[in-house]
Order: C-alpha cells, then structure tokens, then sequence
C-alpha cells in the first residue's frame, strides 16, 4: 500500500494523544483504587488497562489514514502490549515504568549492531525524508544510538528513584522534549551533511 499524507497535525494527536489521556487519566485516578473480580487495582493500573487498547487503535488509525507503519511503531505497540499486560496482570506497576527503558534499549542495540557492521540502519529507515551523506548518517547514527542509552540509564533512574508522579509527567513531556531537543542540537550537522539536489 502506498503512503498517503494525512494533516500533520491529525498525525500528531494519533501519535501523541495516547500519551496525553495516559498523563491526565493518571492524575484524575491516582488516589483512587478500583476491585475488579475481587482485586484491587490502583488507578495506576486501570490507566495503563486503559492505555493499551488505545495506542493499539491510534497506531491502527495512523496505518489506515498513511498506508505505511514504522518498524520503530510496531515495535512501541509490541512492547506496550507486553509490559502493560504484564503489568495488570501482576498488579505490579513497575513492569510498565520499565517500558521505556527496554524500548530505547532494543531500539539502541539494533542501531548498534548496525554500527557493528559498518551500516546505518537509520539511513535505510529515513534516508527519503533527510537526504544525507553516508558518513553524516555513520555520526547521526552513533549519537542517536549513545542517545537511546542515556534515555534507557535515565528512565531506570527517574522511575526507581522518584515519586509515580514524578515519572508520569517525566515520561510524557520529559522524554518527548529530550527528542525534541535532540534533532534541534544535531541541526549543525543535518547542515553539513546535506545532500545537494540537483538544479535541473
């Protein structure tokens, strides 16, 4: 199937707004503490019940309206489905918290072995969208994948060390400013690197 444009920011909610309902869910239910079949659960993990299903039907929703789905959003999806299932089911909301870090982990271990190899996997995914020179997608690929690491090492930090609030607004904003703050920094180098098209 080929990929459709959609309105980019009709992109955004689908993928953002799985997110934002987790982040305001979280602060209306968190003191609260629903039996269900003769268990307690906390408000933690009715929202993280909650969350599952909806980025299952936001990710399916952003297939339908582009005909193309990230391998990256694939994996997300995957992932989510895993350690929030784990989650409810062992009423324990640590498997949840320790979502991001296995994600950015798997997502930096495949970059790296990449590396390993002499490849970008990177310019395989997006070469059509940032048109580089191969050793400016070898560097951006090497700090993307010391990038990942450090958000994996953060998380695990943030969530064991910190308050579930704390780590609930760390995980919806923090993370997604740290990616935001990230490709503003490695402006320099998207310059440099370039690709030059051709004036015909």
């Amino acid at each position: 199937m080929a990929e459709k444009k959609i309105n980019p920011l009709t992109k955004l909610a689908l993928e953002m707004g799985p997110i934002l309902v987790f982040f305001i869910l979280y602060f209306r239910l968190r003191e609260r503490t629903f039996d269900i079949g003769g268990t307690e659960y906390s408000g933690f993990i009715v929202v993280t019940a909650i969350f599952i299903p909806l980025i299952a039907l936001s990710t399916f929703a952003l297939y339908r309206l582009t005909g193309k789905i990230a391998k990256m959003q694939i994996m997300t999806l995957i992932l989510v489905v895993i350690f929030g299932s784990l989650t409810i089911y062992f009423n324990d909301e640590r498997f949840f918290k320790m979502k991001p870090t296995m994600i950015y982990l798997l997502f930096g271990g495949a970059l790296g072995v990449g590396l390993l190899r002499g490849q970008s996997y990177m310019q395989t995914m997006m070469e059509e969208l940032m048109p580089l020179q191969d050793e400016g997608w070898m560097i951006l690929t090497k700090r993307i994948t010391m990038f990942f690491f450090g958000l994996a090492l953060l998380n695990e930090i943030i969530w064991r060390n910190f308050s579930t609030d704390v780590w609930v607004t760390f995980k919806t904003f923090g993370l997604t400013a740290a990616v935001f703050l990230f490709f503003i920094t490695q402006a320099g180098l998207l310059t440099k690197y370039a690709v030059e098209q051709d004036e015909s």
